[in-house]
């Protein structure tokens, strides 16, 4: 299995049991609470060549500065890690009250229509679904932004599913809520592999300590396998699951919220609104060629692993009709998967991924997908309109070419 040997988590969890229950820190534990501080800038200095590339990282070492400015700590000084109070009764993690402009809906929109909702998943191999209903699928190895707005940002990393496989899907995930006026602070919620916690990076379930704090919660529906985050002071619902060995995501948000950035023309990459690069996009076809090739390799050695289940292009279908009885995209992504990987835990990444969009996608009439909405450069253009029939017929009309070679 992919492991991080980034070990910003654990530094993360060191802080929150040392400092548990020291929002309102007094005067006469401010020493305290220093030297938690620079335990944890220590812990963080340490596993700092491992987390260069890490959201969580960089949040939690600008983090620790401010917190520094804030209490006037010290850099030099003990770094043990004393335990300090209790949480007094009626902590932000139990206040129910927030004020009107942590929730979207009431603040932004009291004389003005409610807003239009937009939704955006990733899954499977990966399969990305857009702001746009664009639906492409992609190769986007390493880590990726999925989402970068004045509000959040949310980063992907996908690794090979087999050693030696363009197959790759999602093994860990960040998602910074930024800090909002009255409503939260900075919040950062970190999965990975077989860890999928239900709670911030620093153990919170909640915003903060701000008055709006539960205006931004937590909520574990299966434990290690499907939470939900409810950001309302921006009108947000996000899930991430655990299916098998890697994650999914899907998103809720506001049309204003996701056009929310300064510069958007020299934004950069932002996968959820402007979809995956040419050059990571994947055209079924050519897959399926390379799967014609390398079958005819490995009848003459064993020189390519193959999958762990071998499925055919008919137990493929069956077996994801079981899950996805209309052969929509969501449906072909399935068969696509599981004669990829072998792995029959993406038929219901595929499944789990359809059921998000029919919980959070606005537009009911939008929720099954029927054309692949890849972008081609011109010279390089694929049929626009080619239905899901013809799409299976390709298929299959494959299967049989190969099963003659």
């Amino acid at each position: 299995p992919v492991t991080s040997p980034c070990k910003i988590l654990k530094c993360n969890s060191e802080f929150w049991a040392a400092t548990s229950g020291s929002h309102h820190v007094g005067t006469e534990e401010a020493p305290e609470f220093c030297t938690a501080l620079r335990a944890y800038a220590h812990c963080t200095r340490r596993t700092a060549r491992t987390c260069r590339g890490d959201l969580a990282y960089h949040s939690a070492v600008h983090g620790i500065e401010d917190l520094m400015v804030q209490h006037n700590c010290s850099k030099d000084g003990p770094t043990s890690q004393p335990r300090l109070r209790t949480l007094p009764p009626g902590d932000s993690q139990e206040r129910s009250d927030s004020p009107e402009i942590c929730h979207y809906e009431k603040s932004f929109h009291r004389h003005s229509a409610a807003p239009n909702y937009t939704h955006c998943g990733l899954f499977g191999d990966p399969h990305l679904r857009t702001f746009t209903d664009t639906f492409q699928t992609c190769k986007v190895q390493g880590a990726w932004p999925l989402i970068d707005n004045n509000y959040l940002n949310v980063q992907v990393t996908n690794t090979p599913v087999l050693p030696g496989s363009a197959a790759t899907a999602t093994s860990k995930l960040t998602i910074i809520f930024k800090s909002f006026q009255e409503c939260v602070d900075q919040k950062v919620y970190q999965a990975e592999m077989d860890e999928l916690p239900a709670a911030f990076a620093d153990g919170s379930k909640n915003g903060g300590d701000k008055h709006g704090a539960n205006s931004l919660k937590i909520t574990e529906k299966v434990s290690g396998q499907h939470i939900e985050i409810q950001a309302k002071y921006i009108g947000t619902t996000i899930v991430v699951r655990q299916v098998g060995r890697y994650l999914t995501f899907a998103v809720r948000m506001p049309e204003e919220v996701v056009n929310a950035v300064e510069d958007r023309e020299s934004q950069g990459l932002y996968l959820c609104l402007r979809g995956c690069p040419l050059n990571q996009q994947i055209d079924f076809q050519t897959i399926r060629s390379a799967q014609a090739t390398e079958g005819r390799a490995r009848r003459k050695g064993p020189s390519l692993q193959a999958p762990p289940e071998a499925f055919t292009y008919e137990t493929a279908t069956a077996k994801c009709r079981e899950k996805l009885p209309v052969e929509d995209l969501y449906f072909q992504s399935c068969v696509f998967d599981l004669l990829t990987t072998g792995d029959v835990n993406f038929m219901l990444a595929a499944y789990y991924a359809f059921e998000d969009v029919k919980m959070l996608h606005s537009n009911k009439d939008k929720l099954h997908l029927y054309e692949r909405t890849r972008d081609l450069a011109p010279g390089n253009m694929a049929p626009s309109g080619i239905s899901s029939a013809l799409w299976v017929a390709l298929l299959c009309l494959c299967q049989c070419w190969l099963c003659l070679l």
